[in-house]
């Protein structure tokens, strides 16, 4: 009787701990670009060009993100997205991680 019910109950459990762990690894992701796309905000904000901002923005961020930048009215904006875990994304339940943030830029003489 325990044999069948451990069969049972071990392959559930499994899958459990995979789906939780690709969500911790989500909200990592998530982490990841909110960091990245702040640190491209300022470096933007302080009128470095523009391949410097996307460099620096993907050391931050999680492998495989990709980096937008754009400026315009006085502002700056940096948006940051990558790719999310395959078992979280294939339940659809969220979205890729992504962050955007944006900055005023720096008057210079």
């Amino acid at each position: 009787m325990a044999t069948a019910e451990l069969a049972v109950a071990i392959p559930s459990l499994l899958a459990v701990l995979v789906v939780a762990l690709s969500a911790v690894d989500l909200g990592l992701s998530q982490v990841r670009c909110v960091d990245a796309a702040r640190l491209g905000a300022r470096l933007v904000a302080r009128a470095e060009p523009e391949p410097v901002v996307v460099r620096e923005a993907l050391r931050a961020a999680p492998d495989g993100a990709s980096v937008a930048v754009s400026r315009s009215g006085g502002f700056g904006t940096v948006t940051v997205t990558a790719p999310g875990p395959a078992v979280v994304m294939a339940i659809g339940v969220v979205g890729p991680p992504r962050a955007t943030a944006v900055a005023s830029l720096e008057v210079t003489r």
